[in-house]
Formats: C-alpha cells, sequence, structure tokens
C-alpha cells in the first residue's frame, strides 16, 4: 500500500515541478499598460456637426482629456469607485458591484469631413458632450 502512494506522490511532484516550470519561464512580449474599462458613447451626424455623448458619470473634468485629430478622437481619463458617504474606515460588505471605475479610454475615427480643430465639449448631468463642427460649417 506504500508503494502505491509513494508512486502517485511522485506522479503529483513530477507534474506540480512541470506546472512550476511552465509558470517561471521568461515570455517576452511588449507591456502597454491598458484601460480598464470602455465608456458608452451615442454618436450623432447632424447637419452641420457630429455630436457624440458619452456617458462619463462621475468623471471630473479634471481627470478627463480628450483628443482630437484628424480621423479621430480619443476620450481618456480615470473614474473613482463610488463609495458610501460617511466613516471610512468603517468596515462594509460589498453585494454588487457592477459600475466601472478606473483608467478608461475611448477611441472614435472621424470621416474627413470634420474639423478637429473646431471641437468644443461639455459636462452635463453625468454626460460628456462633444461637439465636431463640419469643416465647410462656419
Amino acid at each position: 500500500m506504500s508503494d502505491f502512494f509513494q508512486f502517485h506522490f511522485e506522479q503529483v511532484e513530477r507534474r506540480l515541478r512541470a506546472l512550476a516550470g511552465e509558470l517561471t519561464r521568461l515570455q517576452a512580449a511588449p507591456f502597454r499598460p491598458r484601460p480598464c474599462w470602455t465608456p458608452a458613447v451615442n454618436v450623432y451626424r447632424c447637419a452641420d456637426r457630429l455630436v457624440i455623448c458619452a456617458d462619463l458619470a462621475g468623471v471630473k473634468a479634471r481627470d478627463l482629456t480628450i483628443e482630437a485629430e484628424p480621423g479621430r478622437v480619443r476620450i481618456r481619463g480615470h473614474r473613482n469607485p463610488p463609495e458610501p458617504q460617511g466613516r471610512r474606515r468603517q468596515p462594509m460588505q460589498v453585494l454588487a458591484m457592477e459600475i466601472d471605475y478606473g483608467r478608461f479610454e475611448r477611441e472614435l475615427l472621424l470621416p474627413d469631413d470634420f474639423d478637429p480643430s473646431r471641437v468644443t465639449a461639455e459636462q452635463r448631468d453625468g454626460w460628456l458632450w462633444i461637439q465636431i463642427p463640419l469643416k465647410s460649417a462656419a
């Protein structure tokens, strides 16, 4: 009976060593941090402009960057997790956590007929509104 256990123990040990070898094998891959979430957007093409509405509840203006260039607009930023107000050190149990938080990024490709040099943006009621006029519109 002890030979039986010894045999199985040695098999398990070999498998664990092989697994450890796989886990410690150096794998070269370029490191590039990725945003942890992507905000939802609605995009509207109006007669004289493109309007983008991004769902960014809880994001402060100082934690938000909008980059517009020919052919694309990029929205980046950070949102803190929503937490109950009150004493911070008080223990709590999280029952559900569905609201994304942390770093985010969203990039949208633009048609060529829009002028990213005249982009405007404003935040209202948790929505980010970006307006990009047509090149021909004054």
